[in-house]
C-alpha cells in the first residue's frame, strides 16, 4: 500500500511538474466570455486547441526546418465544444489564412504589445496563446473556457503514445513542403509522419488551409476511434504513457494546469461518443483583396450562434434532430439580398463614435469596408450617443438595412436620419468589437434547425471511418522549380522515402 501511495505520489508530482501555463485571455478589453447554465446548472465547455509553428527549442526547430527565434503562428486552430450534458461535441477549425479584426493585447511573457487591427488571425499567437483566445472571441463571440497550446514536438509524442493513427489518402501523394509522402490507402502514422500529415495543405484540397483541416478533421476522429477500440483510456499503462507525452507537450490556461484537471476535461471527452461528435470548418470566402487569403461567409454567424448556444450539430441517438449538412439540405437558408438591392461597394457609410471609447470610428469605417462597403465609408465627427444606431436619408432604407445586418444590428437600430447619407452611431451599448454585441460576427441566432447552422460547411462525424483525405488534382506543388500535382511529385521522386508503410 506505501509503494503504490508513493508511486502515485511521485506521477503526480512528476505529471504536473511537465505542465507549463499561461494566462487564458490577453486582451486589452473585456474578458474571455462566460458560460450560460442550462436548466439543471451544467455548463458547456470551449476549449482553444492551438497548432503552434514556434522554434524555441532545438528539437522544434530541427523538425521546422527553420532557425530557432521568438514568435509563432499558428498552424491549427480548433475551437473543441463540449456540451453542457456531455453528450455531444463539436470540433470547428478556424483557418489559419482568415483575415479578420484582431485585438490590442498584452500577453504575460511576450515583450511585445499588439497593436490590433486588420490581420491574419493565425498571427495573433505571436504574441502570446492569450492573445490567440482574444482573437478567436472576438470573431466568434463565443465563450472560450481554456486554451491548449501544442508543438511539432508535441504532435509527434502524442501521436506516438496512442500508438499510431490510421489514415486513408485518395491517392498517391508528395508534398515537398511538408516532406509528406504516401501511397494511395491505409497507413498507420507515427511520429514525424503524423506531423507531416496533419500540417500538409500544399498536398490536399485546393492546396490551402481548407483541404488541410479536412485532413486534420480525418486524423482527429480516427485518433477518437482508435483511443476508445483499442481501450486506452481504461489500460493503467497506456494512460499513464499518454498522460507523460500530453503533460510533456503542452501549455495551458491556468485553469487546465495540473494533471487532474486535464484528466478531468479527458474524462468529459470521453463520455461522447464518436458519432456525436462533429467536425467542421467555418464558413469562408476568398478574400477580394488576396486570393491566398479567406474572409468570414456570413453563413458562418449561425454557426458561431449554435456553438454559443450549445446547440448539437450532430445526430441525437435515436436518429432524430440535427445531422451533418452533408446528409440533409438545411431547413433553414441565409435569407439572400433582393436582387434588385445595391451592391455594398456602392453603399458608402459616415460613422461617428459615440462610445466614449478611442478610435471606435475608424475601426468601424475599416470593419465595414473590409466587409466590402464602399472604399468613402469613413469616420466622421463624433456624435454623443446611448444606443447604437444606422441613420438614414430619404430613400436609403434599404441600403440603411443591409449596414445594419452586416454589423449584426436588429431592424429596430435601424432610423430615419436628417442627414445626406447613411451613418453608422457607435453609441455606449458597443466600447469594443465590430460586430453587435451579443451577436458575435454578425450577430445572428442561432438558427431552429442546427443543421441550418453548417450550411455550405464541409462536415464529419467522428464515426466516419470511411474518410480519405482528397489529394489534390491541381498544381498545388513545386518540383525542381516546376509546378505540378503532388500525384505527379510523387512518381518524380522514387528516391524520396515514403513517410509510412
Amino acid at each position: 500500500m506505501v509503494l503504490t501511495v508513493g508511486t502515485g505520489g511521485y506521477l503526480y508530482m512528476r505529471y504536473n511538474g511537465n505542465i507549463k501555463s499561461a494566462p487564458l485571455y490577453a486582451g486589452e478589453s473585456g474578458d474571455a466570455g462566460h458560460e450560460v447554465p442550462d436548466e439543471f446548472g451544467r455548463t458547456p465547455i470551449n476549449v482553444l486547441v492551438i497548432g503552434s509553428d514556434g522554434r524555441d527549442t532545438q528539437e522544434d526547430c530541427d523538425i521546422g526546418g527553420s532557425e530557432c527565434g521568438p514568435g509563432a503562428n499558428a498552424d491549427v486552430q480548433l475551437l473543441l465544444h463540449v456540451s453542457a450534458d456531455r453528450s455531444n461535441a463539436t470540433v470547428m477549425s478556424i483557418p489559419r489564412d482568415l483575415m479578420t479584426d484582431l485585438p490590442v493585447c498584452q500577453d504575460a511573457g511576450h515583450p511585445n504589445k499588439s497593436k490590433g487591427g486588420r490581420g491574419q488571425i493565425n498571427s495573433a499567437l505571436e504574441y502570446g496563446p492569450g492573445c490567440s483566445v482574444a482573437a478567436v472571441h472576438k470573431l466568434t463571440d463565443i465563450p472560450i473556457d481554456h486554451f491548449i497550446k501544442v508543438d511539432f514536438v508535441g504532435v509527434i509524442k502524442m501521436s506516438d503514445a496512442v500508438g499510431g493513427v490510421p489514415v486513408c489518402v485518395s491517392d498517391n501523394v508528395y508534398d515537398p513542403y511538408s516532406h509528406l509522402k504516401l501511397t494511395k490507402g491505409k497507413h498507420t502514422l507515427k511520429g514525424m509522419a503524423a506531423l507531416q500529415f496533419v500540417r500538409t495543405r500544399h498536398g490536399f484540397g485546393d492546396g490551402g488551409d481548407l483541404g488541410r483541416a479536412a485532413a486534420q478533421h480525418a486524423f482527429l476522429g480516427s485518433m477518437i476511434r482508435e483511443l476508445k477500440n483499442a481501450g486506452t483510456l481504461t489500460d493503467p499503462g497506456k494512460v499513464l504513457s499518454l498522460a507523460d507525452a500530453a503533460t510533456k507537450a503542452l501549455t495551458v490556461d491556468p485553469g487546465l494546469d495540473g494533471i487532474t484537471k486535464l484528466a478531468g476535461l479527458a474524462d468529459d471527452l470521453n463520455k461522447v461518443p464518436p458519432n456525436r461528435v462533429t467536425f467542421t470548418t467555418m464558413q469562408t470566402d476568398t478574400d477580394p483583396k488576396n486570393d491566398a487569403r479567406l474572409v468570414v461567409n456570413p453563413d458562418a454567424k449561425k454557426l458561431f450562434a449554435s456553438i454559443k448556444n450549445d446547440q448539437p450539430l450532430s445526430a441525437d441517438p435515436n436518429g432524430a434532430s440535427s445531422a451533418p449538412p452533408s446528409s440533409a439540405p438545411p431547413a433553414e437558408a441565409t435569407t439572400a439580398p433582393p436582387a434588385n438591392s445595391t451592391p455594398r461597394k456602392n453603399i458608402a457609410v459616415t460613422v461617428r463614435n459615440g462610445s466614449g471609447a478611442q478610435r471606435r470610428a475608424t475601426e468601424m469605417a475599416q470593419a465595414l469596408q473590409s466587409a466590402g462597403f464602399s472604399k468613402d465609408t469613413a469616420a466622421g465627427t463624433n456624435l454623443p450617443a446611448e444606443q447604437s444606431t444606422v441613420r438614414y436619408p430619404a430613400g436609403k432604407e434599404a441600403e440603411a438595412k443591409q449596414v445594419a445586418a452586416a454589423l449584426g444590428m436588429p431592424e429596430s437600430a435601424v432610423q430615419a436620419g436628417s442627414g445626406s447619407s447613411i451613418e453608422l452611431v457607435i453609441g455606449t451599448d458597443w466600447k469594443s468589437g465590430t460586430s453587435y454585441p451579443g451577436g458575435g460576427q454578425g450577430g445572428s441566432t442561432a438558427p431552429a434547425d442546427p443543421a441550418a447552422a453548417l450550411k455550405g460547411a464541409e462536415a464529419t462525424t467522428a464515426d466516419n471511418d470511411n474518410t480519405c483525405a482528397q489529394v489534390s488534382h491541381d498544381n498545388t506543388v513545386k518540383l525542381n522549380g516546376h509546378g505540378m500535382t503532388p500525384i505527379r511529385a510523387f512518381d518524380l521522386s522514387p528516391d524520396v522515402p515514403v513517410s509510412a508503410p
